[in-house]
């Protein structure tokens, strides 16, 4: 039995040419369906396959990944980013020879968030500063060493410090060449994990509702509304720290959402000196990609949210009842959360770093 099953995964691995480490963790699977007297307590599962993969695992063969000098202009590097369809790149010192930072679109909206004052007035910082300038006035006395992984650590590793550490963005660097490999998020990890999630028993937990696991944000939810000037918006993702503002109408139904992604439209139009317009006149600039903005009742499944999460390819839903008037929000941290880290017993999300 297990004998002949190792022997024909081991074949199999070498035909198809699929990373030993993969046919050795769905060959715990096959055992666990086979034997199942044998088996592992199933609730920690998706915890095991993170610990069992590597940050290597999920880099693509081929990406894209752009490093700004950190002498390079701000205003350019913002340019940079749009130009080339990325949300963040690492900051290299040519001085340290080392990777220092991330520029990311929140740098962006705190610049316009700090420096914003009318429409006349041209934001100085933003033309003119280089980016090492803006990093000294920004982090002044609150220094922080750049957030990273290496290949070797164990995707569950960058789990918990994707999530204790409240970033959206994790450099993969390799820590004997210090070459950056790839920029890990939380939407690509579940993806990965969502893959294999098929070949897997399948918890209990994943046909519990949302209500019933208590998963999401539902008191204090940031919102604005279709008026809402864009330098109140700003404000408020600077002051509330979150990623996306659900827009409610008069009635409280969800009609859009404005997330930090949407910001950087503002510098593809070059239209960041205006800042006193509405949030529905930005969107107007909005990609006709957009689907409008996904939702989800607490009713629902665990494993119908992450179907339908990944699927989208957004960073979150939007909880509603059933006027489409706001509940909460259930992001992606909230998802791995529960399900690569609750199982271990850990609460990344109530960790808070110095």
């Amino acid at each position: 039995g297990k004998k002949y099953c190792m022997c024909f995964v081991s074949l199999l691995s070498l035909y198809i040419h699929i990373p030993c480490e993969i046919f050795s963790f769905l060959l715990k699977v096959f055992s666990c369906l086979l034997f199942p007297t044998a088996a592992e307590p199933e609730g920690d599962i998706y915890m095991r396959f993170m610990k069992s993969h590597k940050c290597y695992d999920i880099v693509p063969t081929s990406s894209k990944l752009v490093v700004f000098d950190t002498a390079l202009q701000v205003k350019k590097a913002f340019f940079a980013l749009v130009a080339n369809g990325v949300r963040a790149a690492p900051l290299w010192d040519t001085e340290k020879q080392s990777f220092v930072g991330m520029l990311t679109i929140t740098d962006f909206i705190i610049i316009l968030h700090r420096y914003y004052k009318s429409p006349l007035v041209q934001i100085y910082e933003l033309e003119e500063h280089k980016l090492e300038t803006w990093r000294e006035v920004y982090l002044q006395a609150t220094f922080k060493p750049l957030v990273n992984i290496s290949p070797d650590a164990s995707l569950f590793d960058a789990v918990y410090t994707l999530i204790k550490n409240k970033i959206h963005r994790l450099p993969v660097i390799d820590p004997v060449t210090g070459n950056a490999l790839y920029i890990l998020t939380h939407k690509r990890i579940l993806k990965f994990l969502q893959l294999f999630m098929c070949e897997m028993p399948k918890p209990a937990f994943m046909k519990q509702t949302l209500g019933e696991l208590g998963i999401g944000t539902y008191h204090d939810i940031a919102f604005i509304h279709p008026d809402t000037p864009i330098i109140k918006a700003l404000n408020i993702f600077v002051e509330r720290r979150v990623s996306a503002l659900p827009v409610v109408d008069d009635s409280g139904k969800v009609v859009d959402i404005y997330s930090k992604f949407d910001v950087i439209n503002l510098a593809a139009e070059k239209a960041y000196n205006n800042l006193d317009i509405t949030v529905t006149q930005a969107l107007k600039h909005r990609s006709q990609y957009f689907e409008g903005v996904m939702k989800c009742h607490k009713m629902e499944t665990l494993e119908t949210i992450v179907d339908r999460i990944v699927k989208a390819e957004v960073h979150r839903l939007v909880v509603v009842d059933e006027h489409s008037s706001i509940e909460g929000i259930v992001s992606l941290s909230d998802i791995l959360q529960a399900l690569v880290l609750s199982p271990a017993g850990i609460d990344a999300q109530r960790c808070y770093t110095v």
